[in-house]
Protein backbone atom coordinates (compact mmCIF):
# COMPACT_ATOMS: atom_id res chain seq x y z
CA UNK A 1 0.00 0.00 0.00
CA UNK A 2 3.09 2.35 0.92
CA UNK A 3 4.46 2.01 -2.35
CA UNK A 4 1.20 2.47 -3.93
CA UNK A 5 0.80 5.35 -2.35
CA UNK A 6 4.26 6.85 -3.03
CA UNK A 7 3.64 5.92 -6.89
CA UNK A 8 0.62 8.16 -7.04
CA UNK A 9 1.87 10.89 -5.21
CA UNK A 10 5.15 11.06 -7.83
CA UNK A 11 2.81 10.71 -10.46
CA UNK A 12 1.20 13.76 -9.84
CA UNK A 13 -1.98 12.51 -8.42
CA UNK A 14 -3.97 13.48 -11.95
CA UNK A 15 -5.75 16.17 -11.92
CA UNK A 16 -7.62 16.82 -8.47
CA UNK A 17 -9.80 19.76 -8.51
CA UNK A 18 -8.21 22.13 -6.37
CA UNK A 19 -4.98 22.65 -9.43
CA UNK A 20 -7.99 23.23 -11.72
CA UNK A 21 -8.98 25.99 -10.42
CA UNK A 22 -5.94 27.36 -9.44
CA UNK A 23 -4.68 27.16 -13.16
CA UNK A 24 -7.94 28.98 -14.37
CA UNK A 25 -7.74 31.50 -11.34
CA UNK A 26 -3.96 31.98 -12.44
CA UNK A 27 -4.88 32.06 -16.53
CA UNK A 28 -7.73 34.52 -15.37
CA UNK A 29 -5.50 37.02 -13.65
CA UNK A 30 -2.47 36.97 -15.89
CA UNK A 31 -3.57 35.71 -19.43
CA UNK A 32 -5.75 38.65 -20.60
CA UNK A 33 -6.19 37.64 -24.26
CA UNK A 34 -6.83 34.04 -23.12
CA UNK A 35 -9.96 34.95 -21.01
CA UNK A 36 -10.97 37.48 -23.43
CA UNK A 37 -11.21 34.52 -25.79
CA UNK A 38 -12.78 32.26 -23.43
CA UNK A 39 -15.41 34.82 -23.06
CA UNK A 40 -15.46 34.89 -27.13
CA UNK A 41 -16.21 30.95 -27.38
CA UNK A 42 -18.52 31.11 -24.36
CA UNK A 43 -20.58 33.79 -26.34
CA UNK A 44 -20.64 32.25 -29.57
CA UNK A 45 -21.47 28.84 -28.23
CA UNK A 46 -24.66 30.93 -26.13
CA UNK A 47 -25.26 32.00 -29.36
CA UNK A 48 -25.32 28.48 -31.31
CA UNK A 49 -27.46 26.90 -28.38
CA UNK A 50 -29.84 29.62 -28.73
CA UNK A 51 -29.97 30.44 -32.14
CA UNK A 52 -33.94 29.17 -32.53
CA UNK A 53 -35.00 31.62 -29.81
CA UNK A 54 -32.77 34.75 -31.00
CA UNK A 55 -32.75 34.77 -34.50
CA UNK A 56 -34.98 37.14 -36.06
CA UNK A 57 -35.65 35.51 -38.78
CA UNK A 58 -36.04 31.43 -40.14
CA UNK A 59 -32.97 30.89 -41.75
CA UNK A 60 -34.75 29.22 -44.59
CA UNK A 61 -37.72 31.94 -45.17
CA UNK A 62 -36.97 32.99 -48.73
CA UNK A 63 -38.36 36.70 -49.00
CA UNK A 64 -37.50 37.66 -53.35
CA UNK A 65 -38.99 40.77 -52.16
CA UNK A 66 -36.32 41.61 -49.99
CA UNK A 67 -33.48 40.38 -51.47
CA UNK A 68 -29.82 41.78 -51.38
CA UNK A 69 -30.43 44.52 -48.91
CA UNK A 70 -28.18 46.34 -46.80
CA UNK A 71 -27.87 46.17 -43.21
CA UNK A 72 -30.74 48.13 -41.26
CA UNK A 73 -32.88 48.05 -38.99
CA UNK A 74 -35.16 45.30 -39.69
CA UNK A 75 -31.88 43.60 -40.99
CA UNK A 76 -28.64 43.95 -39.34
CA UNK A 77 -26.14 42.18 -41.18
CA UNK A 78 -28.52 42.33 -44.45
CA UNK A 79 -30.01 39.69 -46.28
CA UNK A 80 -28.53 37.36 -49.11
CA UNK A 81 -29.37 36.90 -53.22
CA UNK A 82 -33.12 34.96 -52.01
CA UNK A 83 -33.80 37.47 -48.95
CA UNK A 84 -33.01 35.53 -46.52
CA UNK A 85 -31.71 37.92 -42.88
CA UNK A 86 -27.70 37.02 -42.60
CA UNK A 87 -27.65 37.54 -39.09
CA UNK A 88 -30.13 34.82 -38.56
CA UNK A 89 -28.20 32.27 -41.32
CA UNK A 90 -24.72 33.64 -38.94
CA UNK A 91 -26.51 32.10 -35.86
CA UNK A 92 -27.39 28.91 -37.17
CA UNK A 93 -24.33 28.68 -39.55
CA UNK A 94 -22.28 28.90 -35.70
CA UNK A 95 -24.45 25.69 -34.83
CA UNK A 96 -22.71 23.58 -37.89
CA UNK A 97 -19.47 25.20 -37.83
CA UNK A 98 -19.40 24.40 -33.76
CA UNK A 99 -20.40 21.33 -34.09
CA UNK A 100 -18.67 20.10 -36.87
CA UNK A 101 -15.31 21.46 -34.82
CA UNK A 102 -16.54 19.81 -30.82
CA UNK A 103 -17.23 16.95 -32.44
CA UNK A 104 -14.39 16.14 -35.26
CA UNK A 105 -11.45 16.95 -32.71
CA UNK A 106 -13.13 15.32 -29.68
CA UNK A 107 -13.26 11.90 -31.75
CA UNK A 108 -9.81 12.42 -33.21
CA UNK A 109 -8.42 13.55 -29.55
CA UNK A 110 -9.94 9.76 -28.21
CA UNK A 111 -8.48 7.96 -31.05
CA UNK A 112 -5.75 10.05 -31.13
CA UNK A 113 -4.39 9.38 -27.28
CA UNK A 114 -5.38 6.11 -27.70
CA UNK A 115 -2.93 5.52 -30.26
CA UNK A 116 -0.46 7.68 -29.05
CA UNK A 117 -0.45 6.13 -25.76
CA UNK A 118 -0.83 2.68 -26.42
CA UNK A 119 1.89 2.35 -28.99
CA UNK A 120 4.82 4.18 -27.03
CA UNK A 121 3.31 1.71 -23.80
CA UNK A 122 3.67 -1.78 -25.97
CA UNK A 123 6.31 -0.41 -28.25
CA UNK A 124 7.90 -3.84 -30.70
CA UNK A 125 5.37 -4.68 -33.51
CA UNK A 126 2.26 -2.75 -32.45
CA UNK A 127 4.19 0.75 -32.11
CA UNK A 128 5.97 -0.22 -35.75
CA UNK A 129 2.18 -0.83 -37.36
CA UNK A 130 0.40 1.90 -35.49
CA UNK A 131 3.95 4.54 -36.80
CA UNK A 132 3.13 3.17 -40.05
CA UNK A 133 -0.70 4.31 -40.21
CA UNK A 134 0.12 7.75 -39.03
CA UNK A 135 2.71 7.81 -41.66
CA UNK A 136 0.06 6.93 -44.34
CA UNK A 137 -2.14 9.45 -42.55
CA UNK A 138 0.56 12.19 -42.59
CA UNK A 139 1.49 11.55 -46.64
CA UNK A 140 -1.58 13.42 -47.81
CA UNK A 141 -2.31 17.37 -46.79
CA UNK A 142 -5.10 17.10 -44.46
CA UNK A 143 -6.97 19.40 -46.77
CA UNK A 144 -7.15 17.14 -49.93
CA UNK A 145 -7.41 13.92 -47.44
CA UNK A 146 -10.76 15.53 -45.57
CA UNK A 147 -11.59 16.25 -49.80
CA UNK A 148 -11.28 12.86 -50.61
CA UNK A 149 -13.36 11.21 -47.55
CA UNK A 150 -16.14 13.70 -47.96
CA UNK A 151 -16.08 13.00 -51.62
CA UNK A 152 -16.48 9.26 -50.85
CA UNK A 153 -18.81 8.82 -48.21
CA UNK A 154 -21.10 12.23 -49.46
CA UNK A 155 -21.70 15.68 -48.26
CA UNK A 156 -23.25 15.60 -44.91
CA UNK A 157 -22.44 17.13 -41.24
CA UNK A 158 -21.67 13.34 -40.16
CA UNK A 159 -19.43 12.35 -42.97
CA UNK A 160 -17.49 16.05 -42.75
CA UNK A 161 -17.39 15.54 -38.99
CA UNK A 162 -15.96 12.19 -39.96
CA UNK A 163 -13.57 13.11 -41.92
CA UNK A 164 -12.41 16.30 -40.42
CA UNK A 165 -11.56 13.82 -37.15
CA UNK A 166 -9.43 11.76 -39.28
CA UNK A 167 -7.19 14.14 -40.68
CA UNK A 168 -6.49 15.45 -37.12
CA UNK A 169 -5.64 11.54 -35.88
CA UNK A 170 -2.11 11.93 -36.86
CA UNK A 171 -1.00 14.72 -35.03
CA UNK A 172 -2.37 13.71 -31.43
CA UNK A 173 -1.06 10.58 -31.82
CA UNK A 174 2.55 11.73 -32.50
CA UNK A 175 2.55 13.94 -30.04
CA UNK A 176 0.86 12.25 -26.96
CA UNK A 177 3.22 9.11 -28.02
CA UNK A 178 6.74 11.17 -27.63
CA UNK A 179 5.05 12.61 -24.00
CA UNK A 180 4.12 8.87 -23.48
CA UNK A 181 7.69 7.87 -23.82
CA UNK A 182 8.93 10.61 -21.35
CA UNK A 183 6.55 10.19 -18.59
CA UNK A 184 7.50 6.04 -18.81
CA UNK A 185 10.85 6.92 -17.60
CA UNK A 186 9.30 8.52 -14.58
CA UNK A 187 9.57 5.93 -11.21
CA UNK A 188 6.35 6.23 -10.96
CA UNK A 189 5.03 3.89 -13.66
CA UNK A 190 8.16 1.29 -12.20
CA UNK A 191 6.36 1.55 -8.99
CA UNK A 192 3.23 0.97 -10.63
CA UNK A 193 4.24 -1.96 -12.48
CA UNK A 194 6.75 -3.38 -9.20
CA UNK A 195 2.58 -3.63 -6.91
CA UNK A 196 1.18 -5.53 -9.60
CA UNK A 197 -0.83 -2.65 -11.66
CA UNK A 198 -2.60 -3.77 -15.28
CA UNK A 199 -1.02 -2.04 -18.53
CA UNK A 200 -4.52 -0.56 -18.74
CA UNK A 201 -4.49 0.59 -15.12
CA UNK A 202 -1.12 2.16 -15.60
CA UNK A 203 -1.58 3.97 -19.03
CA UNK A 204 -5.29 5.28 -17.53
CA UNK A 205 -3.87 6.38 -13.73
CA UNK A 206 -0.51 7.30 -14.10
CA UNK A 207 0.71 8.22 -17.74
CA UNK A 208 -2.92 9.70 -18.91
CA UNK A 209 -2.94 12.29 -15.91
CA UNK A 210 0.41 13.33 -16.76
CA UNK A 211 -0.11 13.76 -20.46
CA UNK A 212 -3.36 15.88 -19.76
CA UNK A 213 -1.89 19.33 -20.09
CA UNK A 214 -0.76 18.42 -23.62
CA UNK A 215 -3.56 16.69 -24.84
CA UNK A 216 -5.73 20.07 -23.10
CA UNK A 217 -3.94 22.24 -25.62
CA UNK A 218 -3.99 19.73 -28.84
CA UNK A 219 -7.93 19.90 -28.14
CA UNK A 220 -8.30 23.56 -28.01
CA UNK A 221 -5.86 24.41 -30.91
CA UNK A 222 -7.62 21.67 -32.93
CA UNK A 223 -11.10 22.99 -33.22
CA UNK A 224 -9.58 26.36 -35.24
CA UNK A 225 -8.00 23.84 -37.41
CA UNK A 226 -11.07 21.75 -37.57
CA UNK A 227 -13.40 24.87 -37.96
CA UNK A 228 -11.28 25.96 -41.38
CA UNK A 229 -11.58 22.69 -42.71
CA UNK A 230 -15.16 22.23 -42.10
CA UNK A 231 -15.91 25.99 -44.06
CA UNK A 232 -12.84 25.24 -46.29
CA UNK A 233 -14.85 22.36 -47.34
CA UNK A 234 -17.95 23.95 -47.77
CA UNK A 235 -16.67 27.04 -49.76
CA UNK A 236 -15.53 23.86 -52.36
CA UNK A 237 -18.85 22.79 -52.05
CA UNK A 238 -18.38 19.56 -50.22
CA UNK A 239 -19.96 20.31 -46.71
CA UNK A 240 -23.17 20.13 -45.38
CA UNK A 241 -25.60 20.46 -48.21
CA UNK A 242 -27.55 23.42 -48.72
CA UNK A 243 -30.07 24.98 -47.50
CA UNK A 244 -28.09 24.07 -44.32
CA UNK A 245 -26.38 27.98 -43.15
CA UNK A 246 -22.82 27.09 -42.51
CA UNK A 247 -19.72 29.69 -42.26
CA UNK A 248 -18.22 28.62 -45.03
CA UNK A 249 -21.23 28.13 -47.42
CA UNK A 250 -22.29 31.19 -46.90
CA UNK A 251 -18.95 32.48 -48.08
CA UNK A 252 -19.05 30.30 -51.52
CA UNK A 253 -21.89 30.82 -53.00
CA UNK A 254 -23.87 34.04 -53.07
CA UNK A 255 -20.78 36.17 -51.25
CA UNK A 256 -18.36 35.38 -54.42
CA UNK A 257 -20.88 36.12 -57.03
CA UNK A 258 -22.20 39.71 -55.27
CA UNK A 259 -19.01 40.30 -53.52
CA UNK A 260 -18.66 43.91 -54.95
CA UNK A 261 -22.71 44.95 -54.91
CA UNK A 262 -23.38 43.10 -51.49
CA UNK A 263 -19.58 42.85 -49.81
CA UNK A 264 -21.66 42.44 -46.23
CA UNK A 265 -22.47 38.98 -47.60
CA UNK A 266 -19.15 37.78 -47.09
CA UNK A 267 -17.53 40.07 -44.32
CA UNK A 268 -20.20 38.58 -41.26
CA UNK A 269 -19.30 34.55 -41.49
CA UNK A 270 -15.82 35.59 -42.69
CA UNK A 271 -15.76 38.05 -39.50
CA UNK A 272 -16.86 35.21 -37.75
CA UNK A 273 -14.54 32.67 -38.86
CA UNK A 274 -11.78 34.03 -38.03
CA UNK A 275 -12.71 35.91 -35.10
CA UNK A 276 -13.97 32.31 -33.30
CA UNK A 277 -10.68 30.42 -35.05
CA UNK A 278 -8.30 32.95 -33.04
CA UNK A 279 -10.19 32.84 -29.91
CA UNK A 280 -9.95 29.14 -29.92
CA UNK A 281 -5.69 29.29 -30.85
CA UNK A 282 -5.36 32.18 -28.17
CA UNK A 283 -7.21 30.45 -25.73
CA UNK A 284 -4.74 27.09 -26.68
CA UNK A 285 -1.82 29.18 -25.80
CA UNK A 286 -3.23 30.57 -22.53
CA UNK A 287 -3.71 27.11 -21.89
CA UNK A 288 -0.09 25.84 -22.49
CA UNK A 289 1.40 28.71 -21.14
CA UNK A 290 -0.59 27.98 -17.64
CA UNK A 291 0.00 24.21 -17.30
CA UNK A 292 3.37 24.11 -18.49
CA UNK A 293 5.64 24.78 -15.44
CA UNK A 294 8.63 26.03 -17.23
CA UNK A 295 6.46 29.12 -18.36
CA UNK A 296 5.08 29.63 -14.98
CA UNK A 297 7.82 32.08 -14.09
CA UNK A 298 7.40 34.37 -16.48
CA UNK A 299 3.43 35.12 -15.88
Amino acid sequence: MAIRTEAFELAGGGFHRESRWENLARMARTKYLGTASALIIILAVGVALLAPIIAPYDPLDVDTASALLSPRSSHWLGTDELGRDLLSRVMYGARVSLQVGLLAVSTGTVFGVFLGISSAFFGGLYDLLVQRFIDSLQAFPSLVLALVLVATLGSSVTNVTLAIAITLIATKARVVRSATLSLMQHQYVDGARVIGCSSARIMLRYILPNAWPVVIVLFSLSIGQAIIREASLSFLGLGPPPPTPTWGGMLSGSARSYMTTAPWLAIAPGLCIMLVVLSFNLLGDAIRDVLDPRLRNTN
